[in-house]
């Protein structure tokens, strides 16, 4: 197979769940200063009541083998919610379809812990779905996330959501009354090691990529490939903030 038709089919695939499977030993991402896990993990206790919002497909929230009877998840992608009432048919895992992604039937004051690893932030829902003394923990895209591929491959393209910072959400909890106990950012190179992993990322992630169109890329797609033959890898950033907070008791 030519390149060309690899980078074509690297472009008709999809994604099913939150997994980048498909790129392992294609890119190298360079570890973030804090570990999310180790965040999450210290404070779901096994008596917390816990909510994992934009679950994805439940990959990381298995992670944490938490009693099912105490773990509700929400998730807003039409696809992404069959898989889960799949997986979950059998579990007492409760699964909130949340399209909106605005919490909007998720009850009040319920939870001692709310995690979120890359979804939606409605600020005032969280809190409001928080018992008092409960715990929100985040791990966020920020809005410059691989600002440089993105703006190469489209000389247009300007940040999908361009409030997503650290300093913005870190606001937005204090305005909400909460404590922020910690915060911190962090931007970790990210490399690609051929093209086709690159169809697929800007395929499968439209926010950061709008209207890929593989056809009307192929010359910077090219001048990608050249990249990698001479230097190994084409590198970007991956924009990185992580917040725990905690509401008044």
């Amino acid at each position: 197979m030519d390149k060309l038709a690899a980078w074509r089919a690297e472009n008709q695939l999809g994604m099913q769940g939150w997994t980048f499977s498909h790129l392992d030993g294609r890119w190298e991402s360079a570890p973030l200063p804090w570990d999310y896990r180790k965040f999450v993990e210290a404070h779901l206790t096994s008596s917390a009541m816990w909510l994992d919002m934009d679950t994805g497909g439940g990959e990381l929230m298995s992670h944490f083998h938490h009693p099912a009877d105490k773990t509700v998840v929400t998730e807003g992608w039409g696809p992404n919610i069959k898989l889960l009432q799949s997986k979950l048919a059998t579990s007492k895992i409760k699964l909130i379809a949340d399209p909106d992604e605005n919490l909007a039937a998720v009850p009040d004051e319920t939870f001692d812990v709310i995690t979120n690893s890359h979804g939606a932030t409605p600020i005032a829902a969280i809190v409001k779905k928080l018992r008092p003394g409960g715990w929100f923990i985040t791990q966020q895209v920020g809005a410059t996330n691989n600002f440089s591929l993105s703006r190469f491959l489209d000389a247009d393209y300007t940040p999908a959501y361009p409030d997503n910072t650290l300093i913005h959400v870190c606001s937005q909890l204090q305005d909400a009354g909460m404590r922020l106990d910690y915060q911190a950012g962090a931007f970790a190179k990210l490399s690609f090691l051929d093209v086709g992993a690159i169809v697929y990322y800007a395929t499968v992630i439209p926010w950061e990529f709008p209207d890929f169109d593989l056809d009307m890329a192929i010359p910077r797609l090219q001048q990608l490939d050249r990249l990698i033959s001479s230097q190994g890898a084409v590198t970007t950033f991956e924009d990185r903030f992580m917040i725990v907070a905690q509401k008044p008791a």
